[in-house]
Formats: structure tokens, C-alpha cells, sequence
């Protein structure tokens, strides 16, 4: 069941909620991200309109955080770009000066009251928000809570070089210095009814996080896709994916999974309505909103 509140998403799934808090949207960042697509490909799937292609063509994405409120407990799952971030890479989000915290409040959750901080993955639009400037240092943005990392993630990203801008220095190395990191294996259970699943490819220690409550089910995808034009064509990878092959492997996996199940699909990267069902459309899939 979903509902929509002050421009907020939110969904129920059996006890959970969950809510969609929105950072921004970018329909400039499509041919960056997958450079061989041309127009008349992303036209030839008609259902991405009116919701996941605009008027010009260009491919919507999303940039949001999703509050996942289970057994007490309010977990935060990625933390997008951030604000006073070094990240030339992509202008927008340069030294941003956006309201996130305030919308993370207005939507009942203010920094002080998550527990739990979960990261599918440590690339830049995913652990922005992990710390905030204060002075001249990033610290915690979330001082009250434990932030799961991926074993995996951390191991292959720690020692890399910080091609997009110095997000590990900024946005992680500061939670494991302050000892609130935990860090995590591929199926790590949060609650009884939240855990995670193993999606690697994107990156080397990637997950999904699973949702199950009172007989429903939802996942939050995490970059497994980036956009629903590859839930009808599972093949296409954006230039970021580590692993192309596993990347194809991982993502026509999960959508063998959840076709044709009453699963949530909830798209980390989907803008609005960004969850839906994933159905079989001939030999691939198409996303049912």
C-alpha cells in the first residue's frame, strides 16, 4: 500500500513502513551514465512514460534516502550526495546547500532519532550524507546510530583511488574513525523482518535489502539498476558498474525473482512513483506502477 503525503512517498509493507525521502532529481546524468543508449532505444519502451522519461526524452533519475521503520527500530538506507561535498564530477552536486535534514525531519524522522544508517554500496550518491560539515571537520550526521557497511564494500573501497571526489575521505572514513562502524557480511539479518541479499556486480560487496512482514514482501534495490529501462533491458550497464557480466547475471536474477510475484519493487534510483511489480513482457520484463 502506498500513500503520498506532502510530496512524500510512502509505503506499507505488513508492519513496516517505509518513506521516501527525496534529495533531488537529475534527467541530465542519463547519457553519462549509459553512453551507447540512444533515443530511439529508450522511445522503443514505451511504459518508462509519463513517469521514468520526460518530454524530451531524457531518462528521470531519482536521488533519495528510504526510512524503513521496523521492530522499533528506523533505519536509514542510503544517504545520497550530501551537502558541502567536493564532487566536481557532477556540478549539481558540488558543494551542495540542500534541505535533506529538514525534509528527513518533516517526514518524522530527524537525524538525532535513527538507530541504524545501512549503505548498499560506498560510491558518492550513497554516503553523502553519512557525515555533515561542522567547522572545519565531517562528523556523524547520524550521532545516535550504527552504521552497517558492507565487509566487502569497505575491504575493496578503503585503499582506492577517489576518482569522484574524496568520498571515502569525507563520507565513510570518518564513521569507522569514530567507531560506529559495523561491518557487515552479504546476508546480514537487521531486524526479523529486514535484512539483506547479496547483488553484486555494480559493485564488488553490493546488496538489495529485503522486507517481510505478515506475509508481504518488498525489496529496495540499491544499484542493481539504476533505471526501469533495464527491467526491459537487463543487458545495458551504466559506465560505474565494476563487473559488467556480473552485473547482466546479478540483475536478470533478481528480476527472475520477483516476476510475477507480489514482491514491492521500490527503485533507489526510480523516480516518482518509484515502486511497482515486476511482470514478464515476452522474454524480458516491464515494471507495473
Amino acid at each position: 500500500m502506498a500513500s503520498r503525503q506532502s510530496g512524500l512517498l510512502r509505503w506499507k509493507i505488513g508492519d513496516v513502513t517505509i518513506t521516501r525521502v527525496l534529495e533531488s532529481t537529475n534527467s541530465e546524468l542519463g547519457p553519462i551514465l549509459f553512453p551507447e543508449l540512444s533515443r530511439a532505444e529508450i522511445d522503443a519502451v514505451s511504459w518508462l512514460r509519463p513517469y521514468f522519461v520526460d518530454a524530451d526524452g531524457k531518462m528521470v533519475l531519482s536521488f533519495h534516502a528510504l526510512v524503513v521503520e521496523s521492530s522499533g527500530r528506523r533505519i536509514l538506507v542510503d544517504t545520497c550526495v550530501g551537502n558541502d561535498k567536493e564532487r566536481p564530477v557532477v556540478p549539481e552536486w558540488h558543494m551542495r546547500t540542500g534541505p535533506f535534514l529538514s525534509d528527513l525531519a518533516a517526514a518524522g524522522a530527524p537525524r538525532e532519532s535513527i538507530d541504524t544508517v545501512l549503505c548498499t554500496h560506498m560510491h558518492i550518491d550513497h554516503v553523502g550524507w553519512n557525515t555533515m560539515k561542522v567547522g572545519e571537520r565531517f562528523v556523524p550526521t547520524f550521532p545516535n546510530a550504527r552504521y552497517l557497511f558492507g565487509r566487502t564494500e569497505w575491504e575493496h573501497w578503503k585503499d582506492e583511488p577517489e576518482d569522484f571526489g574524496p568520498v571515502i575521505t569525507d563520507s565513510v572514513r570518518p564513521i569507522v574513525d569514530a567507531g560506529l562502524a559495523d561491518l557487515v557480511e552479504g546476508e546480514h539479518r537487521v531486524t526479523e523482518e529486514v535484512w539483506l541479499e547479496s547483488t553484486p556486480g555494480h559493485t564488488p560487496g553490493h546488496v538489495s535489502v529485503r522486507i517481510r512482514s505478515r506475509g508481504e514482501d518488498a525489496v529496495i534495490t540499491g544499484d542493481v539498476m539504476h533505471h526501469p529501462l533495464q527491467i526491459a533491458r537487463p543487458s545495458v550497464c551504466p559506465f560505474v558498474d565494476f563487473d559488467d557480466e556480473q552485473s547482466r547475471r546479478t540483475r536478470r536474477s533478481f528480476l527472475e525473482r520477483c516476476a510475477d510475484k507480489p514482491m514491492l519493487v521500490i527503485g533507489t534510483h526510480f523516480a516518482a512513483p518509484t515502486a511497482g511489480r515486476i511482470v514478464r513482457d515476452g522474454d524480458t520484463f516491464r515494471f507495473a506502477v
